[in-house]
């Protein structure tokens, strides 16, 4: 915490009276868990941490800020990997907790829409749409600590985008309070209004910079009649793109996931969680999880995936596949996939990039980007897996077997540097769901052209001109 100056203590004041002394957060063993980011690596400091219960709260604590001059910080779950929820070292910035505005407000199964608050955590949008018979599709691994406010503000995607898209997509409206301490509001849950500017899409994916997400209407769908898994072993990427549209020929959009892992991030999850098991008699180099969702029956969606699978091992396409018998086995193939971000944290240090290239470049992309990686980082091992079926990879470098992890380290810059420019190359993007936060405003100088860059720094002058909002990220 900072040392006090009258006019800070005059701003806190002010903010204990709007929203209750109670929460607002100033002591360190209050605050210590705001401002840590999620991976442990950067711990910020704060003049508080505020607690807002409500978005009239919401807006009393930008009016003050704003008035105040005090920069202001967002944070949802803090789950976020690229320090975007977290105030920098300088110690003059509010964080702003959502966590209070947890309310569903309202759901309609008939319009196939929830209206929730942003500190609502995703799991409990999930269970709350399937008390009344519907999905909300978004699904990743954070989903039982992060919240949808943070998922919107990243335009977080997930396991569900091949057929639902990312969470962009899944949103009719936004309740929003501005830089100046407005409440925004278009949360009438219409799928057609063509009345001018879609101001929605600027608050998404902006990351708390140019106002803070308060509410959402979100699109439901129906439940799936069944859900049907399988794990296919094969030999390259390229064999799974080839795959990927033998599937999607047959399935359409039943086809509701289709994701690639290669056979490194399987044998740690089996080295580091025992208890998992790869159902194949021997390794392969790489593996598919698929997964269709059908509304007919359990019965229908097995035999066309047994078809699928049968024309691909035909094929060669495939070496061998196994499809989830029963529930339980469907959730035993996710938990391998969904472990694997763990069971890295587990083995050490690595050097994580999520990254996007057009999907028919995939298989071209990892080739060659494993060849310049091992050129500048010999003998380090590549944590290559993540949504093939809309092109997003979690193209993750961990140090050689014997290389202490700050070592390894040391040389992110460079392994950095040798990714992104391959994925530029490309024809991708250096962030395909986790933004660009604190961690990358630097580098993403490098591949936005200046016409973009000049038309975003236009948007926040005009929004947030006196650059209060979540300061530093982003721009």
């Amino acid at each position: 915490m900072t040392a006090m100056t009258d006019t800070t203590t005059e701003f806190l004041a002010a903010c204990r009276a709007a929203i209750g002394a109670a929460h607002v957060l100033t002591e360190p063993a209050d605050t210590g868990g705001y401002l840590t980011d999620q991976r442990g690596r950067y711990t910020g400091r704060a003049l508080a941490v505020l607690r807002p219960a409500d978005t009239g709260e919401v807006a009393a604590i930008v009016k003050l800020c704003a008035h105040y001059a005090v920069p202001l910080v967002p944070q949802g779950g803090n789950t976020g990997l690229v320090l975007g929820s977290v105030p920098d070292q300088q110690g003059n910035a509010v964080l702003l907790s959502l966590r209070r505005l947890n309310r569903i407000r309202a759901v309609d199964p008939i319009n196939n829409t929830m209206t929730v608050e942003a500190g609502c955590v995703l799991q409990h949008l999930q269970e709350q749409a399937a008390a009344v018979g519907r999905l909300f599709p978004l699904s990743l691994a954070a989903e039982g600590s992060c919240t949808i406010g943070g998922n919107l503000s990243t335009n977080a995607g997930g396991t569900g985008v091949l057929r639902y898209g990312n969470t962009r997509e899944l949103c009719l409206g936004l309740e929003v309070v501005t830089a100046e301490g407005e409440v925004m509001s278009s949360l009438k849950g219409l799928r057609k209004d063509n009345t001018g500017y879609d101001l929605r899409d600027l608050f998404i994916g902006a990351e708390g910079t140019l106002g803070i997400i308060t509410a959402a209407v979100v699109k439901l769908f129906p439940q799936p009649l069944a859900q049907v898994t399988a794990l296919v072993a094969l030999d390259t990427p390229a064999q799974a793109l080839q795959l990927l549209q033998l599937a999607q020929s047959r399935c359409a959009s039943a086809l509701t996931g289709f994701e690639l892992m290669s056979d490194f991030c399987l044998q740690l999850v089996c080295k580091h969680f025992p208890e998992q098991r790869l159902p194949f008699a021997r390794r392969h180099a790489q593996y598919v999880l698929l997964e269709l969702s059908d509304s007919e029956s359990e019965e229908h969606a097995r035999a066309l995936f047994e078809s699928v699978i049968g024309d691909a091992l035909e094929q060669a396409l495939a070496n061998d596949a196994v499809i989830a018998a029963s529930l339980a086995q469907s959730r035993a193939l996710w938990q391998l996939r969904e472990s694997i971000s763990m069971a890295q944290a587990h083995e050490g240090k690595n050097i994580k990039h999520d990254i996007s290239v057009p999907i028919s470049r995939i298989a071209d992309f990892i080739a060659t980007t494993d060849v310049l990686v091992q050129q500048a980082a010999p003998g380090c091992r590549m944590v290559t897996f993540g949504h093939l079926g809309d092109g997003n990879l979690h193209y993750n470098v961990s140090p050689p077997v014997g290389v202490a992890d700050s070592a390894f380290l040391g040389q992110q810059s460079a392994i950095n540097l040798v990714v992104h420019d391959s994925v530029d190359r490309f024809g991708g993007s250096i962030s395909a769901e986790h933004g660009l936060g604190a961690l990358k405003r630097e580098e993403i100088l490098r591949y936005k052209s200046p016409v973009e860059l000049r038309l975003m720094r236009a948007i926040k002058q005009a929004l947030d001109p006196q650059q209060l909002m979540n300061p530093g990220k982003v721009l």
